[in-house]
């Protein structure tokens, strides 16, 4: 089992979702989800009875999930109990279901696998290199994508030297970089390529790529020779460097007559090799 065909289960209609656009999360009605994996009649009263054993058991899922309004069957807006992917996924765990079994499988499977990679960090390129063939990717671009992650692990690496905390800052500077190179910051610009849950780098060109990467190597090189002492001296140098790439996009556009940054997403990149191909 995949990890499209695990969450297959949350695009069906019976299980409300709904998007967070400020926190980049999909919810999903926990007595829905019951309904699908269960055979229970009284769903309300299954959550409730699996919400009482847990939260003896110390379980820290149950106390975060919250309530969400969602369309009733009676079509008025109500409360219900929500989680998110993660919490979801380990809510699955704790229900003694047929149903469920297949996602129980295939989370051991997944945590088996990052053990592995963790280990040996070759094999987790080799199974994501798989993984973008499987997508449809052409190894041109798979070959781009790798190196780009190899660019962005240097510039978090040169962060983490100057102090820069993971989580907000990095995002902060992240954007200012983004934005100096394309004219969008990152949830712009995944707005513009109509993406919401999925990899921005994952649904860029072979020319996106090479500009994200030309923009982030530039800032850890200045970075690297400017040594930042604050968190406002790094993002000075993330502007530096993004504005490096985005001056070469606009001499490109202006050669070339067309837009570098584009609406292409992945979905759209396979259909068209799969037309090239045919």
């Amino acid at each position: 089992m995949t990890k499209e065909t695990a969450i297959k289960l949350f695009e069906q209609k019976q299980v409300r979702t709904h998007w967070d656009e400020e926190l980049e999360k999909w919810y999903f009605s926990i007595v829905d989800v019951i309904g699908v994996l269960t055979e229970s009649i009284d769903q309300q009263a299954y959550w409730r009875k699996l919400k009482q054993r847990l939260k003896e058991e110390g379980n820290e899922t149950v106390t975060n999930c919250h309530g969400l309004k969602m369309p009733a069957a009676d079509g008025k807006m109500r409360f219900t109990d929500v989680a998110d992917t993660e919490q979801l996924l380990r809510l699955i765990q704790s229900i003694p279901s047929k149903k469920a079994e297949p996602f129980k499988l295939w989370l051991a499977r997944v945590g088996s696998e990052r053990i592995d990679e963790i280990e040996d960090p070759e094999k987790g390129i080799d199974r994501l290199m798989e993984t973008y063939l499987r997508k449809g990717y052409s190894k041109e671009w798979i070959n781009q994508r790798l190196k780009s992650i190899e660019v962005r692990k240097e510039l978090t690496d040169e962060w983490e030297n100057r102090g820069i905390q993971k989580g907000q800052e990095y995002a902060i500077l992240t954007d200012e970089i983004t934005k100096a190179w394309s004219g969008f910051t990152t949830k712009q610009y995944k707005a513009f390529k109509y993406l919401k849950k999925e990899n921005l780098r994952d649904n860029m060109t072979n020319l996106e790529l090479v500009l994200n990467m030309l923009a982030e190597a530039s800032t850890t090189e200045i970075s690297k020779e400017k040594t930042p002492k604050t968190f406002e001296g790094s993002r000075k140098i993330a502007k530096q460097g993004g504005t490096i790439a985005g001056n070469t996009r606009r001499e490109i556009e202006e050669k070339s007559g067309k837009k570098v940054v584009t609406k292409q997403n992945a979905k759209q990149l396979g259909q068209k090799r799969n037309k090239e191909i045919d």
